[in-house]
């Protein structure tokens, strides 16, 4: 099946883009869609338990955004930004670098803030460079006292509160933009919920920035996903085989734990133990392993995440789904509401 990422285009306007999230993390809209009616329903995000069930199991992203974005200087004075990706190995950073063209390999950069310095050591593809830093420096440490939270582009409002930009469960630094679908959720909600008899399983997927791009390839196929680094425990992959030998679903919160449990689940959708790299990238076509149902944010038009959310409910419907949003005045994006797909 050839696919045309141009089908997967919508106009958004551009008061919708949600510049703040909503006041209280659980108060944001949610909309339901049922993928066997097409229904559609407009709800708050607290009424998502009237749609969880005693055996459920909700899966979230456990994975926190760093303070990756630095601000440097070249010798001449001139700015740089440099916005730490991963880690390669020790002192050995991949970052995105602005502005890319006026970079060169050798360049020495000062970060002020930190007192120190580091070193473009090789160009990579999509304006990526490979950072080496002294080994005597700890850059978690670096980017603790001289970093930022990297909001994603789109959000303008320089009061955005960043740490609402975390979800209430992250305790695993390592992502470069948060796993949005889980800002919803508060202390609260996640213990009514386990009070209820839904299971709350944490899991670990590094978010790159490779995971919000747009798809510029004309052929969907032809796109290639960055690899994220992620973990399933093996305890947390029993329990959620263990729920679904017992009849309960595998709520699953985010696109990137999705991809995340998909990586994981063999052909026959029994969940295995896994860590390492991924970049299993999910489009129309796709036959989910071990998904019951999706929490999602509203994504991009033209992006790998809206691809993966096509997939799981049929490109016409969710389209419909967006334009329906759209009439209703959701809130896009990062900042905006959500999606329950059953």
């Amino acid at each position: 099946m050839t696919l045309r990422i141009a089908d997967f285009d919508f106009d958004l306007p551009p008061h919708l883009i949600a510049q703040q999230p909503a006041e209280v993390r659980e108060r944001s809209r949610l909309m339901v869609v049922d993928r066997a009616s097409g229904r559609i329903e407009h709800r708050i995000f607290t009424g998502i338990t009237e749609y969880l069930h005693p055996g459920d199991a909700v899966v979230v992203n456990r994975s926190r955004v760093i303070p990756a974005r630095l601000a440097c200087t070249k010798p001449t004075g001139g700015a740089v930004e440099l916005l730490l990706l991963r880690e390669i190995d020790r002192g050995r950073w991949l970052a995105l670098g602005r502005p890319s063209k006026r970079l060169r390999a050798g360049a020495e950069l000062v970060i002020a803030a930190a007192d120190t310095s580091c070193r473009l050591e090789e160009a990579r593809d999509g304006g990526q460079w490979v950072v080496r830093f002294d080994e005597d420096i700890d850059v978690h440490h670096l980017l603790s006292i001289a970093g930022s939270v990297p909001l994603p582009r789109y959000i303008r409002n320089p009061n955005a509160p960043l740490d609402r930009y975390q979800t209430v469960y992250a305790d695993r630094d390592g992502s470069v933009a948060a796993p949005t679908a889980g800002l919803h959720f508060s202390e609260g909600l996640l213990a009514a919920l386990g009070a209820s008899g839904v299971r709350v399983e944490r899991v670990t997927l590094h978010v790159g920035l490779g995971t919000f791009r747009p798809v510029t390839a004309d052929l969907v196929q032809n796109h290639q996903l960055h690899a994220e680094w992620g973990e399933v425990p093996a305890g947390v992959a029993r329990e959620l085989n263990r729920v679904r030998e017992a009849g309960g679903r595998i709520v699953v919160v985010g696109t990137t734990t999705t991809r995340l449990l998909e990586s994981a689940a063999d052909s026959g959708g029994t969940l295995l133990p896994f860590a390492g790299e991924t970049d299993k990238f999910i489009f129309p076509g796709y036959r989910f392993r071990c998904v019951d149902s999706l929490v999602t944010n509203f994504h991009l038009p033209r992006s790998s995440l809206l691809l993966l959310v096509s997939a799981f409910a049929g490109r016409e419907l969710v389209l419909h789904a967006y334009h329906e949003a759209i009439a209703q005045e959701y809130r896009f994006y990062s900042f905006g509401d959500a999606m329950l797909i059953l």
